[in-house]
This record gives C-alpha cells, sequence and structure tokens, in this order.
C-alpha cells in the first residue's frame, strides 16, 4: 500500500472513530435525558398531590378528591380550539386530535369509561386536564373522543362517566412508598428550562361545541411528559336504556329541608323529592323533570341556580 493509499485509510479510520464517537455521545446524552422508573414515579405522584388542591376558576372553587368508586352520569361536551397545542393541567400537550378528556375533581391523570348513553358506544379515555367549566357538563373530551363516541356535530351527549381504578395509571391513586434512593436521585438530576411549541393548527374544526375554560396548570410542560396522551382505543357498544334529563336542586339528609327547597321551586315545573339509600344512609333528592331535551334542561338549571341553588346540577336517569 502506498503512502496516499496509507493516508487515505487512516483518514477514514478517523473519520469512523469520530462518527462512532459522535452516535456513542448522543446516545449518551440520551440515556441521561430519559427519566428512570424511579424519577418518572415520583414526578407522577407530585402531579397527583398537586391535582388534588382546591382551585377557583372565575370565582366558583373547586375541591378534587380521591374516589376510587366515581361513577356518575351526566352531560359531556367536547373542546378544541383554542387549546389545541397548549399546555394541559399535567403538563402535556393538549392535541385535539388525539383521545384525552379534562374532568374538575378526579385525581390527574386519571382512566374513565366513558358511555354514550345515546348510542351505547363505550371508550376508554385518559383524563390529563381540567374542566369543563360550564354549569351542567360533567366532562369535557378532546374532538376525537367525541368523533368516536358519536356526537362530535351535536357537540353534547348524555353520558356515564366511570373511574377504571384497573388502568395502567391507577398506580397514581395508590402511590407506593418512595425510597430515599430515589429522592436523592431525583434531586441530583439536572434541570433546564425546556422550551414547547405549538403544534400544527388542525385541519378544520368545523362543528366544534365550543366550551370557555381556563385550565389550572399543576405541572409545568416536561419532557417526560409532553407526548401524546392516548394511544388508539378500541370502541365497543353496549346496550343502553332510555334516559331522562334533569336538573336536581340539592339533597338532604333531612325530609323537611328538602320539601322546603320543592316549595321554592315549584313555580318552574314538575319538582319532585326522591328518596335513595347511598352507603346505608338516607337522602332526600329535589328534582325539576323530567326534561324534554339538552336545551331545555340548561335553561332550567339556569332558573334553579338562580333561585338560590348554586350546586344545583344536570342528571340523566
Amino acid at each position: 500500500m502506498g503512502i496516499p493509499a496509507i493516508g487515505a485509510a487512516l483518514l477514514l479510520l478517523g473519520a469512523c472513530t469520530e462518527t462512532q464517537l459522535a452516535v456513542h455521545v448522543a446516545k449518551k446524552a440520551s440515556q441521561a435525558a430519559a427519566p428512570s422508573a424511579g424519577e418518572q414515579r415520583i414526578r407522577a405522584e407530585k402531579v397527583r398531590r398537586a391535582s388534588l388542591r382546591p382551585y377557583t376558576i372565575r370565582g366558583v372553587r373547586y375541591f378534587p378528591k380521591d374516589d376510587p368508586s366515581y361513577d356518575e352520569t351526566g352531560l359531556a361536551s367536547w373542546y378544541g380550539e383554542p387549546f389545541h397545542g397548549r399546555a394541559t393541567a399535567t403538563g402535556e400537550i393538549f392535541d385535539m386530535n388525539r383521545v384525552s378528556a379534562a374532568h374538575k375533581t378526579l385525581p390527574l391523570p386519571a382512566t374513565v369509561e366513558v358511555t354514550n348513553l345515546e348510542n351505547g358506544r363505550v371508550l376508554t379515555i385518559r383524563v390529563n386536564d381540567r374542566g369543563p367549566f360550564v354549569k351542567g357538563r360533567i366532562i369535557d373530551l378532546s374532538r376525537r373522543a367525541a368523533q368516536l363516541l358519536g356526537f362530535e356535530k351535536q357537540g353534547v351527549a348524555r353520558v356515564r362517566v366511570r373511574l377504571d381504578s384497573s388502568a395502567a395509571d391507577a398506580f397514581v391513586m395508590r402511590p407506593a412508598p418512595i425510597t430515599k434512593t430515589e429522592r436523592k436521585l431525583v434531586k441530583a438530576a439536572p434541570r433546564s428550562d425546556v422550551a414547547v411549541a405549538a403544534l400544527p393548527p388542525p385541519t378544520s374544526t368545523a362543528g366544534q361545541a365550543a366550551v370557555s375554560q381556563s385550565t389550572p396548570v399543576i405541572a409545568r410542560p416536561d419532557p417526560a411528559v409532553v407526548r401524546a396522551t392516548s394511544p388508539a382505543q378500541p370502541v365497543f357498544s353496549r346496550p343502553v336504556p332510555d334516559t331522562k334529563l334533569f336538573v336536581q336542586a340539592g339533597s338532604f339528609s333531612d325530609f323537611q329541608n328538602a320539601q322546603r327547597l320543592r316549595a321554592r321551586l315549584v313555580a318552574l315545573g314538575n319538582v319532585n323529592v326522591n328518596h335513595v339509600v347511598v352507603n346505608n344512609r338516607d337522602f332526600y333528592r329535589v328534582r325539576v323533570g323530567p326534561i324534554a331535551d339538552v336545551a331545555a334542561a340548561d335553561r332550567t338549571l339556569s332558573r334553579v341556580v338562580a333561585a338560590g341553588s348554586d350546586d344545583a346540577r344536570i342528571v340523566v336517569e
């Protein structure tokens, strides 16, 4: 091999060595940036604890709580623009074209099973945001979730929402003890500011049922959680009974208090006091209805609230 050939070989070897070194450094940097399982668990615990703090939106105080038996019926809405590309309450980036949801009081994140009581469609959805901050709505879904459940065009649907305590992120509600080693690991982890760019605008927002809200952010955007909120979820159907709409003005353990509220509201229409037993305790629910449709229920709810029942809500049975 001549001198020029040897020189070329050395140059090639040097180039290969530099390439290998660059790849090695990139891998090390990627591994250093990737959070460990311990870091992820500690961060999830911090997010969960922060999500249980009371907060106020437009003068209304909300009190999140752990409720493993959560199972509620009511009205669902959906949201898209102008929240597309913004940070959710957990620090993830909201994508209206992926499946996710917002709830006012469940710990975050959480997984719920949502059943559309109008067509029987069922979808498992990850909750990572706060809302909807509109009277008469119990959950706000992303546009994609509303499409899969079949109510994107109408904007609102009667639903049943049940907490799925067997989901993969359910450990957030029952966190394992955090070891001293894990705590030291997190304290020693490098910290830096994170710049989050908005996602490209969606191709269309036609038919959106706009819901005004202002999300209380409980976690800053973090590379570990800025990701797709939910993978593709199968939609299945189950038989659902016919449902009716009511406005529940209040629920009392004392029958006389329920009767007094009924007397105040009797001018609004058909007002009844229904007796139920919950956890071996007697309650008396004051309800207006049944009501013909969602628009009429919204009007009735506004009148009940104006009459002094600030905690009134729309229920589906």
